[in-house]
C-alpha cells in the first residue's frame, strides 16, 4: 500500500521537506519518487540525531534562511562527517577536498551537508573500494567482467583534464568516480561512473557552436552512435548522459594513447523512473553498446564481494518501504 497524496503531503510539511524543486514537470511518478527520497533522508537524519540544516546551507548576508529537513546543520556536518556512512567514505571525501584539481566544480556544501546529493552518495557507495583496491578488483570483476587487469586507482570527482584545448571535451565534465586498471602493454583501462539518486533527467541547454563542434567530432570519430543520433540528443534530456559518455570516448581518442579500453556507466536507484527511462532511450541510439552501460545501485550492492555491513547501512540510508506505516515509523 502506497501513502496517498494527503498523507505524504502532511509528512513532507511536518519534516520541512515540501520543496517545489522536487516537481518533475509532466512526470508525476518521478515527482513522487523525489518527494519520498527527500522525506526519507529527513527521517534518517532524525534517527541519527543529526541537527536539521537550512536553505541556504550557510547563512548569507541579507538572505533569510529557513529549515530544511534533508540537510544537516553545516557546522555539525563538517565536524561529525554525518553525511558519510563509513570511515573510508569520510577519509576519501576529506582527501579529495584537500587535493584540488584544476578548474574543478566540487561543492563542499553539498558534499558535507546535503543528504540528498548524489555526490556524498557516491563516496558512500564506493568509499570501501577506494580504501581497498583488492576489494575494488573483486567487485569490478563481478560488475564488469571484461575490464582488463586489477584496479590500480579509484578517483572521486575526477577528470583527465578540464578545458584543455584540443584534448578530451574541452569542458569541465568529470566522473563522479573513476576506476583505473593498468594493462600489460603499459596503457590503462578506465570505467567512468556517473551516480544519480534524487535527481531527475532534465532538458539541457543547447551548447555553443564551438562546444558542439568538439562534441560532434568525438561522437563521429567513436563510431558507436546510430545515424542521426546527435539530432535526437542535443538540447534534450539525454544530453548530459551523452556528454559523460563522450568523456570516456574522448579519452580513448586522445593523442597520448594512455587509455586503450574504456566504459561509461550510469548508476541510479531502481525506483528513479526518470533515469531508467532516459537510459533506455539513450541505448536505443547506440550502434555499439560496448562503451556504455546502465546499472541500478541495488545490483551493485548485490555483488557477493561487496561488504555486507556497508551494503546494509547503505540500503537503510537511501532506500525505503513505500507503505503508509513507513512515514511515521521514525
Amino acid at each position: 500500500m502506497h501513502p496517498n497524496t494527503t498523507e505524504l503531503g502532511e509528512a513532507l510539511l511536518s519534516n520541512n521537506c515540501n520543496e517545489s524543486v522536487d516537481r518533475a514537470p509532466g512526470d508525476p511518478e518521478t515527482t513522487a519518487f523525489k518527494r519520498r527520497a527527500r522525506l526519507h533522508q529527513a527521517l534518517w537524519r532524525k534517527s541519527k540525531n543529526l541537527p536539521e540544516g537550512t536553505q541556504p546551507t550557510r547563512p548569507r548576508d541579507g538572505v533569510t534562511s529557513r529549515p530544511l529537513g534533508s540537510r544537516i546543520k553545516f557546522e555539525v556536518a563538517v565536524q561529525s562527517g554525518g553525511n558519510f556512512l563509513s570511515s573510508a567514505a569520510r577519509e576519501a571525501a576529506r582527501l579529495r577536498t584537500e587535493r584540488s584539481e584544476p578548474k574543478q566544480t566540487l561543492n563542499g556544501d553539498r558534499l558535507y551537508a546535503d543528504l540528498l546529493s548524489s555526490m556524498p552518495m557516491c563516496f558512500n557507495l564506493f568509499g570501501p573500494l577506494w580504501a581497498d583496491h583488492t576489494l575494488a578488483t573483486e567487485n569490478l570483476r563481478t560488475w564488469w567482467p571484461s575490464m582488463p587487469g586489477p584496479v590500480s586507482d579509484v578517483r572521486f570527482e575526477w577528470s583527465p583534464g578540464r578545458q584543455l584545448p584540443g584534448r578530451y571535451l574541452e569542458n569541465r565534465s568529470a566522473f563522479d568516480v573513476a576506476f583505473e586498471a593498468k594493462r600489460p602493454d603499459g596503457t590503462a583501462a578506465i570505467v567512468g561512473v556517473e551516480t544519480k539518486y534524487h535527481e531527475h533527467c532534465a532538458v539541457q541547454r543547447v551548447p555553443s557552436e564551438l562546444r558542439l563542434a568538439r562534441y560532434r567530432h568525438v561522437c563521429d570519430a567513436s563510431g558507436v552512435f546510430k545515424a542521426g543520433a546527435i539530432e535526437k540528443i542535443v538540447g534534450t534530456k539525454l544530453q548530459q548522459i551523452w556528454l559523460d559518455h563522450l568523456l570516456v570516448l574522448s579519452m580513448l581518442q586522445d593523442a597520448s594513447q594512455m587509455y586503450s579500453w574504456g566504459r561509461f556507466v550510469l548508476v541510479h536507484p531502481s525506483k528513479n523512473p526518470s533515469y531508467a527511462y532516459a537510459a533506455s532511450s539513450y541505448i536505443d541510439l547506440l550502434a555499439d553498446t560496448s562503451t556504455f552501460e546502465v546499472r541500478t545501485i541495488e545490483s551493485l550492492l548485490d555483488a557477493p564481494a561487496y561488504p555486507a555491513a556497508e551494503a546494509k547501512a547503505f540500503r537503510e540510508r537511501y532506500f525505503w518501504n513505500d507503505t503508509v506505516a513507513s512515514l511515521g515509523r521514525m
